[in-house]
């Protein structure tokens, strides 16, 4: 969540964030040691999670689809700076009942907006592993400004049983920085030295050369011979079965390179979604804008469009930022939908 494609004349979003961070207190938003029991748990059902399986803690769910474990890694969790209504300036009272229906830990006291910072990993055959997104980062990354910093996610990856090593490739869903934190460390060295690290090249070339993104992560993967730039949708390579796949699917909106990874297998579908949706309210209404989407219609498009083929194709989503990691799509509320 940074500011490299911020529109112009807009401020960015870490400027922004950062500012409300202040504002609020930091140390009274980021001062959690580990993720706070919530009384409305119980109704997190709502929006139909799936729980194969779960690491005590709650920092690994998993789900099996053919030959694939899809394995849900929690980074971090905290509230957002600022208020819900200023995330999402167009969402009316309908929305946020609506909203509340589906993800009700999403809401914290008075109006503000938990979330959790979730990436996911693919396991395959031979314990090939394909991990989505790097979180937050330790103490002293980008997001230390304003997110939830330093994340868990070398800890969870090792309660996973998955070392640095195992993991062969990495998608960052987009260069916002609670997505590529632990991607490097602070003074560059990779994290995963034997992954190729996906991004679109759309996404990369909307970078000037001194933003952050660029001189903390894309310029220290190029160094180090481990940076993909990618076109479009694309199948990656793997030992599995034809009929279980993985599939870079473009997704652009929130930033102009923004992209999903869509997981076959079994006969069953899966969508890891990244910022296509970043809370329950784009669920009630897909047309709700986030205010730090770069182009927020082409975002409305591709969010309308992704959850209208996982609603056809009957797909769980993977979600960064909803307060479950596995979804399944609920029917649209009465009078909604139609015509």
């Amino acid at each position: 969540m940074n500011h490299q494609h911020a529109r112009p004349g807009r401020p960015g979003r870490r400027q922004v964030l950062r500012g409300a961070a202040a504002a609020a207190g930091t140390a009274s938003l980021w001062s959690l040691t580990g993720r706070p029991a919530r009384a409305d748990q119980a109704g997190a059902d709502r929006v139909h999670p799936d729980q194969a399986a779960a690491v005590p803690g709650g920092l690994v769910a998993a789900r099996q689809l053919g030959r694939f474990e899809v394995l849900a890694l929690l980074d971090a969790h905290g509230p957002f700076p600022g208020t819900r209504q200023a995330a999402f300036p167009t969402a009316g009272a309908a929305h946020w009942r609506r909203a509340r229906e589906l993800d009700p830990a999403a809401f914290g006291p008075g109006e503000t907006w938990e979330l959790d910072f979730r990436c996911y990993a693919v396991r395959g055959p031979g314990g090939r592993v394909t991990l989505v997104d790097t979180g937050v980062g330790p103490a002293g990354s980008p997001a230390s400004g304003w997110a939830p910093v330093p994340g868990r996610l070398p800890k969870v990856l090792a309660a996973a049983g998955i070392a640095p090593g195992d993991v062969t490739t990495v998608v960052l869903t987009h260069l916002h920085e609670d997505h590529y934190g632990w991607s490097v460390l602070p003074d560059g060295t990779p994290v995963f030295p034997n992954a190729r690290y996906l991004v679109q090249r759309a996404e990369v070339a909307a970078l000037a050369e001194t933003r952050t993104a660029m001189t903390y992560v894309v310029a220290p993967l190029r160094r180090a011979g481990l940076l993909r730039e990618v076109d479009g949708r694309l199948r990656l390579p793997g030992p599995g079965p034809a009929c279980d796949v993985l599939t870079l699917l473009p997704t652009p909106g929130h930033t102009p390179g923004h992209q999903s990874l869509l997981v076959e297998g079994g006969g069953h579908r899966l969508v890891v979604t990244g910022d296509v949706l970043v809370h329950a309210v784009q669920l009630a209404d897909p047309a709700v804008a986030y205010a730090y989407e770069l182009d927020p219609e082409l975002a409305r498009r591709s969010r309308e469009e992704l959850l209208a083929e996982a609603r056809r194709t009957r797909a769980v989503l993977a979600t960064a930022h909803l307060n479950q990691p596995f979804v399944r799509l609920p029917g649209p509320p009465p009078g909604q939908g139609r015509g």
